[in-house]
């Protein structure tokens, strides 16, 4: 038996429902409010952004196993997990792949004003073909990438920043040996050489509104910040306030503090790309997530190591 924290895909539910019993979307819930058969359930399906707090473990007594579907950790209580022997797992590098192009795409989108740019024809703003229809850009070629976080995603960015001819920076609790990129030993300090602050680290505790108002004034005003690892990680009224004041150029969002409410400030702004969370929304991706998941079940069922285990 199986416990859904999220509403997940049909297709995906059917091939679940091939093997387990499937209780759930339980999101909202309270512990107390569990239906009384997800007692006997031996994992339980979430996402690292969703809370599972030691109250809702101990309310699933037979809980072997949380799989996380993408890739955080943050949302669950890890110290109570293995205090009750529950293994936590989560998708790995599955979508990697997938987020670090559509990071670049939302690069595209703020650097190069793409969504304005949809804007200014749909509004009939676009009346004659002089060669200056809209403020010229400064462009990505031989533009600073900075990367705060070169994890699985943050190491495909950079490749695909650096197709594009740009220079790679970035920030890391320590530096990555090998590595031909310049690495900054703190975060201020990336953000005043880059041109661009891509923001791709593991969302934690510790790095909370990370990029506050003291950074951003570091990335100044050409600076551009993208956001596609939790909406914790940037101080939304910091950010705000930098964009109407005009203190940085542009921000390219895919998350947001408390999804799905985007304030009504930040969706005001004209110079924020904001999309729905949707940077690991590819086929490709979505298929091998959902085969972690199935192969982590199968093998705790089977007294099998698990792929991707938190530490």
């Amino acid at each position: 038996m199986i416990v859904t924290t999220p509403r997940l895909a049909a297709s995906f539910i059917e091939r679940l429902e091939k093997h387990y019993t499937v209780i759930g979307p339980i999101a909202g819930l309270e512990p107390g409010g569990l239906p009384p058969e997800a007692r006997e359930a031996k994992a339980l399906i979430t996402l690292g952004s969703y809370g599972t707090p030691d109250a809702l473990m101990a309310a699933l007594p037979s809980l072997g196993l949380i799989l996380c579907y993408g890739t955080g950790f943050e949302g669950v209580d890890l110290e109570a997990a293995r205090r009750r022997g529950v293994a936590v797992t989560n998708a790995g590098d599955a979508n990697a792949e997938t987020v670090a192009e559509f990071a670049m795409g939302l690069t595209l989108a703020t650097g190069r004003k793409i969504v304005e740019g949809d804007r200014y024809v749909r509004d009939g703003r676009w009346k004659g073909n002089a060669i200056e229809r809209m403020p010229l850009v400064p462009g990505l070629l031989g533009k600073r990438m900075g990367i705060y976080g070169l994890g699985a995603i943050g190491r495909r960015v950079a490749t695909r920043a650096a197709a594009f001819g740009m220079q790679i920076g970035y920030h890391n609790r320590r530096q990555v040996p090998d590595l031909h990129y310049e690495y900054h030993d703190s975060l201020e300090s990336l953000a005043r050489w880059c041109d661009v602050l891509m923001v791709s680290v593991r969302a934690a505790a510790e790095n909370r509104h990370a990029v506050n108002a003291r950074v951003l004034a570091a990335l100044g005003p050409q600076g551009h910040v993208v956001n596609i690892s939790r909406g914790s990680v940037v101080d939304t009224e910091a950010l705000c306030d930098a964009l109407e004041r005009q203190g940085v150029a542009g921000a390219a969002l895919d998350v947001y503090e408390q999804e799905p409410h985007v304030p009504e400030r930040l969706r005001a702004i004209p110079t924020a790309v904001l999309t729905p969370h949707i940077g690991a929304y590819a086929e490709s991706a979505q298929a091998v997530q959902q085969q972690v998941v199935l192969d982590n079940l199968e093998a705790l069922l089977a007294g099998r190591p698990l792929m991707n285990q938190a530490a």
